[in-house]
C-alpha cells in the first residue's frame, strides 16, 4: 500500500468530520462566488440599465418618473398587457447623459454637440435631437432602481456572513479531524515502537527514532490541515470559477482553460524536484535530534573530558548540510511559486484583454460591462487559489516525504507483546536450554551450543570476560531476540510458543546501568500499574533491605525523578530497581551486573536481601565480582560463547581451571587496592 493510500485509511477513520468541513467548505464558495453575479446584476440592470428604452405612461406608480411634465416608465419595469406610450432613450456620451426624445439603434460610436447626438455605425452616420440631463433630474431616474439595489447589497452582505459562519466551520472540523488524524497516527507508531526487534533499536539512535514520532508526524499534521485545505479548497474554488465563467462567456471561459494544462505540468516537475531535496532534508533533521539527543545525555562525560568544541564541530557539520539542502529547497520555491502564479495570471489576462480589445466589443456585441466586470473578478479571485496550491506544493512535498518515514517505521515487522500464545498457569521458574545458537550478525555467532537447566529456587551464575556471550543468554530467554538453533523452555514450555507478555510477567530483571523514568520513586517501582498498591511498594523496598535509604529523603516515596534520577545515588537507584524487579513476584529473577556500582555496605544489604528473595525463585546472575556468587548452586564460565566450565563455587575452584585463575585475579586486585 502506497504513501497516499495509507494518509486516506487514516483520513478515512474520521471521514464525517471530513465530508462535513468539505460541505461547509463547498457552501462558503458557492456564497461567495454568488458576489461577482450580484455585481453584475447591479451594474447592467441597476446602473447601465438606465440606458434601456423607456415609455411615456399615464399612471404615476414607484417605477414612473417625472419629467418635463411627462412620465417615463423603463420597458423592462412593464407587466404583460400593460400599454405603453412614445419611446424614449436615456444615454451617456462620455461623463454626461443626454435625454433622446425617440427610438435610437443599438450600437455605433456616440457624440453630443449643439443638442444633436450623432451615431456613427461604420460609415453610416445618423442624428437624433437630444437634451443634456442635469443632475437632479439623472437622480429622479436612478430613484426607481435604489431599492433593487438596495436589496441585492444586502443579499451580498448576507452571502459574505454566511460564507464567513461556513469558512469558520471549515476550518474547525478539518483541523480538528487533522488533529484527531496525527494523534491516531503517533498513538500507533508509539505502538508499534513497542513491537519493533531490540536490534532496530541497536541499528538506530533514540534520537532519529524520536524524530520520526514527533517532528515527521507533526509534518504530516501540516498535509491535512494547510496542504489538504488549500487544495481542496482552491480545487473547489476553480472548478466554480470556471463554472460561472462558461455561465457568464463560453469563448472567454475557455481561454481561461490554458491555466489548467499549465498547473498540472508544473505540479508534476516540481514534485520530481522537490522530493529529492526534502528526503535528504529529513534524513539531515533526524541526524540532528539523534546528535542533540546524543549530546544531551553524554552532558557530563562531554564536559569531564573538556570535548565540547569537538561535538559542537559534529553538530554543525550536520546543521550545514541542512542549511544547505534546505536553502535549495527555498530557493526552488522562490523562484517559481509566485513567479508561476504570476505568468500564468498575466497570461490569462492578456488572451482576455486581447479578446475584449478585438471585435468582441463591436456595435453587434452581446457582452455587457457587467459580464466584462465579473469576468475580470472571477480572473482576479481564480489566481488566489491558483497561488494558494502552488505555494503548498513545498509543504506537500514535506509532509509525503515525513508520512513515508512514519510508515516505513510501522512497516518494519513487529512482535505484539499481547499475542496469543500457549495458556500457562503460575510459572515455576524452571528454565532449560536446549543447544542454542543465536548471533547477532549471521557471519559471528555469539551462543554456541549452550545447554543448561536451573530448576525452581536455584541461582545461576554466568562469569566470563566482556563479550562473553553472558548478557546474550539473558536476552535469548527474554526474547529480545529471536534464537537460530536450539531450544528455551520455561516450565517445559517451548518460550516460542509463549507470548512475549507471558514470558516477561514471569521474570523481573535488575540492569547494571538503572533506568528511571520521570515522576517519584514510587511511580518507578511500580511503573504506574493500577493493580499495585503502596503496601505492596513498601513491602518490595523492605525485601531488598533498602526501606531506610528511601525514608531518608526527604518525600521519601513521593520524591520527584528527574533526568533519569540523577539526584539519586547509585545505591537509591539500584535498590528502586530491585524493589521494581521484585514488585509482581516473578518466579525467575535476573540480575545482570546489578551490584556492580554498589559501594561494600549496600553490596552487602543487597547480598543479604537477596538471600531471602531468592529462595522462592530461580534467580540468573551476571557478575564480574565473583565474591558475590560464591553461594550460587550453579556457575557457568562462558568464553568466546561457549561454556567452558559448570559447577559450583567449590567444584570450580578444585578444577584450578578458567574460573580458579579469575578468582585469583580479582583477590590479588582487592589485596591491592585494599
Amino acid at each position: 500500500m502506497g504513501t497516499g493510500r495509507k494518509l486516506l485509511h487514516y483520513a478515512f477513520t474520521y471521514k464525517k468530520s471530513f465530508i462535513l468541513a468539505i460541505i461547509m467548505l463547498l457552501l462558503a464558495v458557492v456564497a461567495e462566488l454568488t458576489g461577482p453575479f450580484i455585481a453584475k446584476k447591479i451594474i447592467d440592470v441597476h446602473i447601465l440599465g438606465i440606458e434601456k428604452p423607456w415609455n411615456e405612461v399615464q399612471i404615476a406608480s414607484k417605477q414612473s418618473v417625472l419629467y418635463q411634465g411627462h412620465r417615463y416608465k423603463r420597458s423592462d419595469h412593464f407587466v404583460p398587457g400593460e400599454a405603453k406610450g412614445k419611446e424614449v432613450r436615456i444615454l451617456q456620451v462620455g461623463t454626461t447623459y443626454i435625454f433622446v426624445p425617440q427610438s435610437v439603434p443599438e450600437g455605433g460610436q456616440r457624440s453630443f454637440e449643439n443638442q444633436q447626438l450623432t451615431m456613427k455605425n461604420g460609415d453610416n452616420l445618423h442624428t437624433y435631437p437630444a437634451k443634456e440631463i442635469s443632475a437632479k433630474e439623472l437622480w429622479s431616474f436612478y430613484q426607481p432602481q435604489f431599492n433593487g439595489m438596495i436589496m441585492l447589497l444586502v443579499l451580498y452582505l448576507g452571502l459574505m456572513v454566511v460564507a464567513s459562519g461556513f469558512e469558520y466551520g471549515r476550518v474547525y472540523f478539518l483541523q480538528s479531524s487533522a488533529n484527531r488524524v496525527i494523534q491516531q497516527m503517533r498513538d500507533d507508531v508509539y505502538h508499534h515502537i513497542h513491537k519493533l526487534p531490540m536490534k532496530y533499536f541497536d541499528q538506530n539512535p533514540a534520537g532519529s527514532v524520536m524524530s520520526r514520532v514527533t517532528s515527521d508526524t507533526e509534518s504530516v499534521k501540516e498535509l491535512f490541515i494547510s496542504v489538504m485545505s488549500s487544495v481542496v479548497s482552491g480545487s473547489v474554488y476553480l472548478v466554480s470559477i470556471f463554472v460561472a465563467l462558461f455561465i457568464l462567456n463560453v469563448k472567454l471561459a475557455w481561454i481561461c482553460t490554458l491555466i489548467v494544462p499549465c498547473l498540472i505540468l508544473w505540479i508534476i516537475l516540481y514534485r520530481k524536484l522537490a522530493t529529492t531535496y526534502n528526503r535528504v532534508n529529513r534524513e539531515h533533521l533526524s541526524r540532528i535530534h539523534g546528535s542533540l539527543n546524543e549530546m544531551i545525555r553524554g552532558i557530563p562525560l562531554i564536559h569531564a573530558f573538556g570535548r565540547q568544541k569537538t561535538f559542537e564541530e559534529k553538530l554543525g557539520h550536520t546543521n550545514e548540510q541542512y542549511y544547505r539542502s534546505q536553502t535549495k529547497l527555498l530557493s526552488l520555491d522562490a523562484l517559481t511559486s509566485y513567479s508561476l502564479a504570476n505568468v500564468l495570471k498575466s497570461l490569462v489576462l492578456a488572451l482576455v484583454i486581447w479578446y475584449f480589445g478585438g471585435a468582441s466589443l463591436g456595435p453587434a456585441s452581446a457582452i455587457t460591462f457587467g459580464v466584462v466586470y465579473a469576468f475580470v473578478d472571477y480572473i482576479g479571485r481564480m489566481f488566489q487559489p491558483v497561488v494558494g496550491i502552488v505555494n503548498q506544493l513545498s509543504n506537500l512535498e514535506r509532509s509525503l516525504v515525513a508520512a513515508e518515514r512514519v510508515f516505513e517505521l510501522m512497516d518494519i515487522f513487529g512482535t505484539d507483546l499481547i499475542e496469543v500464545g500457549t495458556p500457562i498457569s503460575r510459572t515455576q521458574g524452571n528454565v532449560a536450554f536446549e543447544n542454542v545458537w543465536f548471533s547477532y550478525t549471521t557471519d559471528d555467532p555469539v551462543l554456541k551450543n549452550i545447554s543448561f537447566e536451573a530448576k525452581s529456587g536455584e541461582t545461576i551464575a554466568f562469569v566470563g570476560h566482556t563479550g562473553a556471550g553472558k548478557s546474550s543468554i539473558v536476552n535469548a530467554l527474554l526474547r529480545f531476540y529471536e534464537i537460530e538453533q536450539g531450544l528455551i523452555t520455561i516450565d517445559d514450555v517451548d518460550t516460542r510458543q509463549m507470548s512475549l507478555q507471558q514470558i516477561r510477567q514471569c521474570v523481573g530483571i535488575v540492569l547494571q546501568d538503572t533506568v528511571l523514568l520521570s515522576g517519584t520513586i514510587a511511580s518507578n517501582i511500580s511503573l504506574n500499574h493500577p493493580k499495585v498498591r503502596r503496601e505492596q511498594i513498601v513491602e518490595a523496598l523492605i525485601q531488598v533491605g533498602g526501606a531506610h535509604l528511601i525514608q531518608s529523603l526527604p518525600l521519601g516515596l513521593d520524591e520527584p525523578v528527574i533526568d533519569q534520577g540523577s539526584t539519586l545515588s547509585i545505591g537509591q537507584r539500584q535498590m528502586v530497581a530491585f524493589a521494581r524487579a521484585l514488585i509482581y513476584n516473578p518466579a525467575i529473577l535476573i540480575l545482570d551486573e546489578a551490584t556492580s556500582n554498589m559501594d561494600t555496605e549496600t553490596e552487602a544489604m543487597i547480598q543479604s536481601a537477596l538471600d531471602v528473595v531468592s529462595k522462592e525463585r530461580t534467580t540468573f546472575i551476571i557478575a564480574h565480582r565473583l565474591s558475590t556468587i560464591r553461594r550460587a548452586d550453579q556457575i557457568l564460565v562462558i568464553q568466546h560463547g561457549e561454556i567452558v566450565e559448570r559447577g559450583n563455587h567449590e567444584q570450580l575452584m578444585d578444577l584450578g581451571g578458567v574460573y580458579a585463575q579469575m578468582n585469583q585475579v580479582q583477590r590479588s586486585l582487592e589485596k591491592v587496592i585494599g
